[in-house]
């Protein structure tokens, strides 16, 4: 599910910008994609659609998170000590970040692997039409081991 949606972040600059999904679902086929997995990825992002159209910044700034078990459980630790990173560095504002909690919690399996929780991440970004800064590009993108340190 989740080369689908880095398909479809890196084919279509904006959630708009997709065709309808029985246009999509036949050009997802074409370029190869296995059926379960497209209709996994369309119904996920049916629920991000969902989110960012009830997205609205209630929650204030110092808000603060507290997981619920299940929440720790299936996200695991580094998947939270990553949330928790871009909520501190201002980039995550409260209201995203319960977007991406809730996506997240969309995923089946347990824990989350961190590579895919950077894919919500970066899918949350898209589906409200922002587009991440340079450095929140090179942490969802870059490897730790190959980053240059100046």
């Amino acid at each position: 599910m989740f080369d689908v949606l880095v398909y479809l972040y890196e084919t279509y600059w904006r959630p708009d910008a997709c065709p309808d999904h029985a246009q999509l679902t036949r050009k997802l086929s074409a370029v190869g994609f296995e059926t379960d997995e497209i209709q996994e990825a369309l119904s996920w992002l049916d629920g991000l659609a969902h989110a960012a159209e009830s997205y609205q910044g209630e929650q204030g700034v110092t808000s603060m998170r507290v997981y619920s078990v299940d929440e720790l459980d299936h996200l695991g630790e580094a998947s939270v000590g990553f949330i928790s990173f871009l909520a501190s560095a201002g980039v995550l504002p409260p209201p995203m970040r319960e977007m991406v909690i809730d996506r997240a919690m969309a995923i089946p399996g347990a824990p989350m692997d961190l590579e895919d929780l950077k894919i919500i991440v970066l899918m949350v970004f898209w589906s409200l039409g922002e587009e991440p800064d340079a450095l929140i590009l090179d942490e969802l993108f870059v490897a730790p081991e190959d980053r240059l340190i100046h």
